[in-house]
């Protein structure tokens, strides 16, 4: 197997085991079921460096994984996913928990950047679709439906945005470092450009 992707692979299982089990020791009353990854990487959470060292790692082996596609579009959009996610690794979401100063300026960053991650991973599954055929094609768009309607229901369903999110997460990386090929003729035709 390619150790790039043998690498991203354990990314993705580390990136599953810690949203899965260090809401267990997170601050009291975190929810699986409402609060969401950044809520685990927030200002003052307890043990917020592990999953914001996920999200970097994350978004590092993403940026990698999509830079060596040999497709441009793949190559660019991926990468400006990858560098979005990592960079909501560097800036945290505001604090949770009452009584605890909040670093505004972290906390819009983080935003921005959660916000960019999921648009950027829209237009990567959405282009794929156009530029693939089979089953490739429509994964690509339905994974695009998927961030859509899951984005959707988080903002209208808040009490459940934590497990609406993880369904987007978990289906998102499984399809970048499990499934997703980029068409053989797209590949080739890129790299006979300059």
């Amino acid at each position: 197997m390619n150790p790039v992707l043998a690498m991203a692979r354990l990314t993705f299982l580390a990136f599953v085991f810690v949203s899965l089990v260090l809401p267990f020791f997170s601050f009291e009353g975190y929810s699986i079921v409402e609060n969401t990854t950044s809520h685990l990487g927030a200002q003052r959470s307890p043990h917020a460096w592990v999953m914001n060292v996920t999200f970097i790692a994350l978004g590092l082996a993403a940026s990698i994984v999509l830079a060596k596609t040999q497709s441009l579009y793949h190559q660019v959009i991926g990468v400006c996913f990858g560098i979005s996610l990592l960079l909501t690794g560097v800036f945290r979401h505001a604090p949770l928990l009452g009584g605890i100063p909040v670093d505004v300026f972290h906390d819009q960053l983080h935003s921005v950047f959660a916000s960019t991650t999921g648009f950027m991973f829209t237009l990567l599954a959405v282009g794929h679709g156009f530029m693939t055929r089979g089953r490739q094609r429509l994964v690509g768009f339905s994974l695009a439906g998927i961030a859509i309607v899951v984005s959707l229901g988080m903002w209208l369903a808040p009490d459940f945005m934590g497990l609406l999110q993880r369904f987007m997460f978990f289906s998102a990386f499984w399809w970048l470092f499990f499934y997703m090929k980029p068409h053989k003729d797209l590949r080739a035709k890129n790299t006979a450009l300059p």
